[in-house]
């Protein structure tokens, strides 16, 4: 493969012909150009849908509330469904094994102020369960425990951005904070991993506080669990279905009702966005394997003429001695040569492209578009076996070639 007069006349022969090599081989580096390019889009899409969920366990469930669609059990339509203290508990009870975390959610208007600075915010009632679920990161003291439940205490903790929007040089944790009218204690400053500043811009609060202020109601808005983390997709499925199922009996809903009762498994979700994404990869693979393909029948119809222009030339190598093997291997070469730099090219630049903007684009939708080294190593793999797949059939042909019939040639 090294043999220093193989390579010579490789060299010679692209040499030669400088402007049909670059033709063929850029019909190459297109095909794998294009072929990065789309796979590292798909990878920013996926890297974005997924980091829209990054600050939710994988394995959580939100379950809401609504009018009721259908009558059922002597109750009319359009009954609105109220979640309660109890119906945590009773689910619970109900799945105890299923059931890793549990959290009862209130959510109402903030209107925040600090000193001189106010600002309008969402405060979510939650228990200190609510940490685990949400994948809250503490950055600055800490969340809500199960004292601050039991006393009903007037606590919070703060997202980054509130902090940012009030509290400018003053330090928020230990401080007391007025909302809606009333003074919490800043006892942890929170962020979320997926950096969403909506989500920077909560309020924490213990739930048993909450429904004190407003009445002392029982009433939630929702309830947000995980489940057992072992599950696969078919058993959290099966337990979202089941789950709802209970929930639907113990509230005299229609089995059928849609409406009144909504349990929204994020399995569901991240399994949707894999298939999407396992949808989209495919087709880049299809879309580059077409456009490669016609790269490949390029370099193989060049080195058809090439064999055709050096028929002679054979013919003379064959009458000397040549084995067949090597005529073969003289072919093959300047073929994987020619796919490979031009491939290698192709690959390089779009891997450029995707180093420079990739890390500048981050929206909800599209983050952070990249290849991994993986489909770097698959692409040359595919790269080396189109050089030979299209030097293989004039390589064949070349060896087959009687010296008598080639230097008759003219």
């Amino acid at each position: 493969m090294f043999d220093r007069d193989i390579w010579q006349e490789i060299f010679h022969s692209i040499k030669n012909n400088k402007l049909r090599t670059f033709l063929t081989g850029f019909s190459v580096a297109w095909a794998i150009f294009i072929l990065v390019l789309l796979l590292g889009s798909v990878n920013g899409m996926k890297n974005g849908f997924t980091g829209q969920f990054a600050d939710d366990a994988n394995n959580s469930i939100i379950v809401r509330t609504g009018l009721t669609s259908k009558a059922y059990a002597g109750f009319e339509a359009d009954r609105r469904i109220q979640l309660r203290n109890d119906d945590v508990a009773y689910i619970s009870k109900s799945f105890p094994k299923d059931v890793e975390y549990i959290t009862p959610i209130m959510n109402r208007g903030a209107t925040t102020r600090f000193k001189s600075e106010t600002g309008s915010y969402s405060i979510r009632a939650v228990n200190p369960e609510h940490l685990f679920i949400d994948k809250t990161k503490i950055t600055e003291g800490r969340y809500l425990n199960d004292n601050d439940l039991y006393k009903s205490a007037k606590v919070a903790v703060l997202g980054r951005k509130i902090v940012e929007d009030l509290y400018k040089k003053d330090s928020a944790l230990g401080s007391f904070v007025e909302i809606n009218g009333l003074p919490y204690k800043v006892v942890g400053i929170f962020e979320e991993e997926g950096r969403d500043d909506n989500a920077e811009r909560i309020i924490y609060a213990p739930i048993t506080t909450m429904q004190r202020i407003y009445g002392q109601t029982d009433e939630i808005n929702q309830i947000s669990l995980t489940y057992n983390p072992n599950f696969d997709l078919t058993q959290a499925l099966n337990f979202s279905d089941r789950l709802e199922a209970l929930l639907k009996r113990r509230h005299k809903v229609d089995p059928d009702d849609q409406a009144a009762v909504r349990v929204f498994n994020y399995a569901q979700i991240f399994s949707d966005i894999s298939n999407f994404t396992t949808g989209l990869s495919t087709m880049s693979i299809i879309v580059g394997a077409l456009i490669l393909l016609a790269g490949v029948v390029a370099i193989g119809n060049i080195m058809v003429f090439i064999i055709k222009e050096r028929t002679k030339e054979i013919g003379v190598r064959k009458a000397l001695g040549a084995e067949p093997w090597q005529i073969i291997k003289l072919v093959l070469l300047e073929s994987i040569f020619t796919t490979v730099l031009a491939g290698f090219f192709g690959m390089l630049f779009a891997s450029l492209i995707l180093a420079i903007i990739g890390p500048n684009i981050d929206t909800p939708a599209f983050a952070n578009p990249s290849v991994s080294i993986s489909t770097v190593v698959t692409a040359t793999i595919i790269l080396v076996v189109a050089g030979v797949l299209a030097g293989l059939i004039p390589s064949i042909k070349a060896a087959n070639v009687k010296p008598i019939v080639a230097l008759s040639d003219k």
